[in-house]
């Protein structure tokens, strides 16, 4: 079952349960995949649908850093709590020494190929993002790697 296949039941079984907020989250969610599948004329795989998640959760963070900066906390709880609805279907998050593993292999692998400078960073990052997209904060570890360098 794809990741899309679980995010529909889900719509279904909050439709079922009159969970109003839930499937008010949920369908954001679809129609922003379908928007998405339509631009690219394609079906999206898990990965893309993941990266969609991602986007929507920055967005919501993004709205409650706002939120609080005009003291709307209702509007920033709502927030919230949509993020906890979205992030139950993002992969589970790697630990601090997970990220550290794979970023001491990437930096190995870059220097090995012989980057160095500005390259170095854009080769380890290249070589991060897949493997740790939707897993880590990829800004946390963008940070981590030129504190690094």
């Amino acid at each position: 079952m794809t990741l899309k296949d679980r995010i529909t039941e889900d719509m279904k079984n909050a439709m079922r349960a009159k969970a109003a907020a839930r499937l008010s989250t949920i369908r954001l969610l679809l129609a922003a995949i379908k928007q998405r599948e339509i631009d690219e004329r394609r079906e999206l795989p898990d990965a893309d649908v993941v990266s969609v998640l991602e986007r929507m959760v920055k967005q919501r963070k993004e709205s409650i850093s706002q939120f609080t900066a005009g003291n709307r906390l209702d509007l920033a709880a709502a927030e919230q709590a949509e993020i906890g609805i979205l992030e139950a279907y993002l992969p589970q998050k790697m630990s601090e020494a997970e990220i550290t593993g794979a970023i001491d292999a990437a930096l190995a692998a870059a220097k090995a190929a012989g980057a160095s400078g500005p390259a170095l960073m854009g080769k380890v990052m290249a070589a991060l993002k897949p493997a740790l997209a939707g897993r880590a904060d990829m800004a946390e570890v963008s940070a981590r790697v030129k504190a690094r360098l």
